[in-house]
């Protein structure tokens, strides 16, 4: 770039912080896109170790299971299929997409502020 020319082909699209309250607004809304990133990721992590028929009896495999059935509490048994997996995979699914969409939403609703 040549005397403040900027080069287009070249430009990015990131939104510069000009404040600290601008900066709070970003950090929140990574915070808030990580967790839900967390959530979901415990969620379907949880469906892959049943559908793979993990060792229940495993430290590991009993955290996530704990946990995913912890953060899919609320809706556990939306959904009552005879198939067990299927049971599974569409009452942990189900919240890990919510989660996704609530907190990606929410953290572009923050970066606006």
């Amino acid at each position: 770039m040549h005397n403040g020319e900027r080069n287009a082909p070249y430009d990015t699209h990131v939104r510069p912080v000009s404040n600290r309250r601008g900066m709070g607004a970003e950090r929140t809304a990574l915070i808030i896109h990580t967790v839900a990133d967390i959530a979901a990721g415990f969620l379907g992590l949880w469906i892959l170790l049943y559908l793979l028929d993990a060792n229940q009896a495993n430290v590991f495999v009993d955290f996530v299971h704990g946990l995913a059935g912890w953060l899919a509490g609320w809706s556990q048994d939306i959904f009552t299929m005879d198939t067990e997996g299927l049971r599974v995979f569409f009452n942990y699914a189900l919240p890990a997409l919510i989660y996704l969409a609530v907190g990606h939403g929410a953290a572009a609703w923050v970066r606006r502020l």
